[in-house]
């Protein structure tokens, strides 16, 4: 490739070590991609004859049919995709095929295949969480009135229902489609024409191959345009928070589905057993997507290191963007596919939701508020259910089963009709506004979410 400025070959060792064809190849779809457009807009400025053109196609085409059936050659000696993919064309049509890297270098070549690489990527990955947000609006809207308890601190707060909560989750990856569309655009411009670093002094065309190739825009600086990689660290940033929130989703999946809890069952086919102990049922699907997060942490803090001290413009170093880039992607693409098969196949355990929000006095607040509309002031209405709550704790009971005369005690404001707060669905009922845990909230919740995504 450079053998005009070298005299002697490049040593085995490092040949291997600097080579990045085992890992870049996955982008010749790409590369390909990018090299007919270029083609085609040299063609059309005339630096390449329309039979030029013609020929570099077919061949590439070929090429990629061959790489497609799995008889294409990879070689370590030829470094990367992009003199792998050009070598094997100047093999088929001849010393046309050198010409196809006309106007253009290996540094905007890369920089343009990674964002069309990333640009299909995310468009897969919005594709798997609209999947996932549908899956949790199936099972909320099965489940708008199945009472649980609402915890902060892991303790028992308040009563929700299992509806409510799953919304919340709804909400979390709403936010991660809205950060990958909004990442997209910034992904969507085109480096190509930048050359190494300086541009070129063909007449090129570069609006026309960002349409050829689907690009929103061109790079309006050369030097920025190769040696840029914020793209790839607000991906992996993106990514991270998309593992972050899957990985709080499992970590409530392992708390719900033990012994303790029994909140809900996953079906066995997400889970395996024991080799020793024949009763156990693991839920290892949320915890390996609880484990795989910090993989993709770290991958985001891989590319910020790598980039935090480059000069302009390319630099060797930007050959490791890929693998941390790469395995973000496809850490977040299996997290996503597994939990979209298995979310609205979960079975919740409806009787024990309920028995536990009827635990650790989750009405307790609706007593205050309660006290609030007979005239008491919120402060001191808190200290009158404290007392009641430390009753209940004495003598273990529930609010709802103390009797009128006990509560009475503590404040004479309280009358019968007490009993219907203390109720859990009378507590989730009261929170009838929008965000609030009303059934008839939470099905309006519902519909409004299902327009949502039709717009993402």
């Amino acid at each position: 490739m450079w053998g005009g400025r070298f005299s002697e070959a490049t040593d085995a060792f490092v040949a291997e070590f600097t080579a990045s064809v085992q890992f870049d190849q996955r982008f010749y779809k790409q590369d390909i991609a990018g090299s007919i457009a270029h083609a085609t807009m040299l063609a059309s400025v005339g630096v390449l004859t329309h039979q030029e053109r013609d020929d570099i196609i077919a061949g590439l085409t070929a090429i990629k049919a061959d790489i497609e059936a799995g008889r294409f050659e990879w070689r370590i000696d030829l470094e990367d995709v992009h003199m792998n993919i050009e070598a094997r064309l100047t093999d088929r049509i001849g010393i046309t095929g050198k010409k196809l890297h006309t106007g253009r270098s290996r540094n905007d070549q890369v920089a343009t295949d990674i964002r069309l690489y990333l640009r299909d990527e995310i468009d897969e990955l919005l594709g798997l969480l609209k999947k996932l947000q549908s899956g949790i609006l199936g099972l909320a809207a099965k489940h708008t009135d199945t009472i649980m308890p609402g915890f902060t601190h892991l303790q028992t707060a308040q009563p929700v229902t299992f509806g409510h909560h799953l919304l919340a989750w709804f909400e979390m990856l709403v936010r991660d489609s809205e950060r990958l569309i909004d990442c997209r655009k910034r992904v969507n411009r085109m480096p190509l024409g930048s050359a190494a670093l300086a541009g070129t002094t063909y007449p090129i065309n570069r609006a026309y191959t960002a349409e050829l190739l689907g690009f929103e825009a061109v790079s309006e600086n050369s030097l920025d345009a190769v040696s840029d990689r914020d793209f790839a660290i607000e991906f992996s940033s993106a990514a991270s928070l998309i593992m972050m929130h899957l990985s709080r989703m499992s970590e409530e999946l392992i708390l719900w589905t033990s012994a303790q809890f029994k909140f809900v069952q996953i079906p066995d086919r997400f889970c395996t057993g024991s080799s020793i102990m024949p009763q156990k049922k693991n839920p290892d699907v949320p915890e390996l997507v609880r484990g795989k997060s910090g993989r993709v942490f770290g991958d985001l803090m891989s590319l910020l290191t790598l980039m935090k001290g480059q000069p302009l413009a390319y630099n060797k170093d930007n050959q490791e963007d890929k693998e941390p880039l790469f395995d973000a992607v496809d850490t977040v693409r299996g997290c996503l596919l597994a939990f979209a098969d298995m979310i609205p196949a979960l079975q919740p355990n409806i009787p024990v939701m309920r028995e536990a929000a009827l635990r650790g006095f989750s009405t307790a607040t609706d007593l205050a508020d309660y006290l609030v509309k007979k005239g008491i002031a919120f402060r001191d209405a808190h200290e009158i259910v404290g007392k009641a709550v430390a009753l209940g704790v004495r003598e273990d009971k529930d609010l709802s089963e103390l009797s009128l005369q006990q509560l009475q005690q503590f404040s004479d404001k309280i009358t019968d009709d007490v009993f219907a707060v203390l109720t859990l669905e009378g507590s989730v009922s009261a929170r009838d506004h929008i965000g609030g845990t009303a059934p008839a909230q939470v099905k309006a919740a519902i519909e409004r979410a299902q327009q949502r995504i039709a717009q993402l």
